[in-house]
């Protein structure tokens, strides 16, 4: 338990000291289409920042494909700026169970953002096939929880829970 709770603390300090780079921004002009890079643009900075680093924990496990680093850059675009105390309630009610999101639900404006992280990988997927994001990509974000693929699904959620 000491180990979730480590990790959970990591993760809101790196959300408090967020940032994305010019130089890293630019970097991906050459990578993504326009609506992918407004898709990326769009995004809370925290979340940019985590998929740039699900990115990049991807390419040091050697994966080139770039259908699945399109979908560790974008698997959290739908999240929004839900706050990072809902995001916090979020995963205390992963951990404990769904009377957290019920009690939390009732501190004003946290019903919609809870809602909003329950359901972000069904719509990041949607936000990423109107961006025109392959189908391939798009199947990656929905399923990044409990992925189907078993090679680059697997991999998307380890980079995804180390970064």
């Amino acid at each position: 338990m000491a180990s979730w709770w480590a990790d959970k603390t990591r993760q809101v300090g790196r959300h408090l000291r967020a940032r994305v780079t010019p130089e890293e921004r630019a970097a991906l002009a050459g990578w993504l289409t326009p609506p992918e890079l407004a898709l990326f643009d769009g995004m809370h900075v925290a979340d940019r920042r985590h998929g740039l680093d699900v990115a990049a924990h991807l390419r040091a496990d050697g994966v080139v494909d770039d259908e699945v680093l399109l979908a560790g850059l974008l698997h959290d675009c739908a999240k929004g700026d839900t706050g990072m105390l809902a995001r916090i309630a979020y995963s205390l009610g992963q951990r404990y169970g769904a009377w957290v999101w019920r009690v939390a639900s009732l501190v004003p404006g946290w019903a919609a953002a809870l809602e909003r992280l329950r359901i972000h990988a069904d719509a990041s997927a949607r936000l990423a096939a109107a961006a025109g994001c392959s189908a391939r990509t798009v199947e990656l974000i929905r399923h990044q929880d409990a992925p189907v693929d078993p090679v680059a699904g697997a991999l998307l959620k380890l980079a995804d829970e180390a970064s």
